[in-house]
């Protein structure tokens, strides 16, 4: 006798999260992701359809095989896999769970998505991220791309996030995330002020002393000499 996962017929297509490279195909005109697993074996568009990545022939997602789209269930999870240093250059995405799907404790493994929503992290220097930059590697034709703010992006080719989504189309969004040095840790006008005094009483400590040793060495010159 063999056991029958549980069905779901939601009115709603349930929503995941997970986060992937954002890609651009050589010729400049599509646009698309390659995940961070299993998903990195072949970028997918907006829309699309898993496939076995294995060769498989079995309808995706099949229960002996871990092929088909992952996803967590919590925003949170997701942010937390962006943390790991090999994932920091990734996006967050927001998909929606389409077709047939097998749920799991943390997440969903299905057929069919539709990226919703792409953020984008902020730059290495911490400054919220105003374009997509050559990562400086690619796979299959596809070249992977990082947040940049303009301080950073050198001579790197680059595309903004706005074209970035039109070329993905399918009404992808696509969000920067804020900066992580917020103005609220700069220091204020008083703390500057006393800094400056700070520095300008050292300033004359040091001129001071270096007129002594001047004048020490001026009157013992001609001592020194006899």
């Amino acid at each position: 006798m063999r056991l029958r996962l549980p069905e779901e017929s939601p009115r709603e297509p349930p929503t995941g999260f997970k986060i992937a490279h954002p890609v651009l195909h050589t010729d400049g005109g599509r646009a698309g992701f390659l995940g961070v697993s299993l998903g990195a074996a072949a970028p997918y568009g907006v829309l699309d359809q898993a496939r076995c990545v294995y060769g498989r022939r079995h309808r995706v997602p099949h229960r002996r095989c871990d092929c088909g789209f992952h996803c967590v269930h919590e925003r949170a999870v997701a942010d937390g896999l962006l943390v790991l240093a090999e994932h920091r250059k990734a996006v967050l995405l927001e998909v929606l769970v389409l077709g047939r799907y097998i749920r799991f404790e943390r997440g969903f493994r299905y057929a069919r998505q539709r990226v919703r929503t792409m953020t984008v992290g902020p730059c290495p220097c911490g400054a919220a991220a105003s374009v997509l930059a050559d990562a400086g590697w690619g796979r299959d034709g596809q070249r992977a791309l990082e947040a940049a703010c303009g301080g950073c992006v050198g001579g790197r080719a680059r595309w903004t996030l706005a074209t970035f989504a039109e070329r993905a189309g399918q009404g992808l969004k696509v969000l920067a995330a804020p900066g992580t040095q917020l103005v609220g840790d700069l220091p204020g006008m008083p703390e500057l002020v006393a800094e400056a005094a700070l520095l300008q009483a050292r300033l004359d400590w040091f001129q001071g002393q270096l007129g002594r040793l001047g004048e020490t060495r001026g009157g013992g010159g001609p001592e020194t000499r006899q």
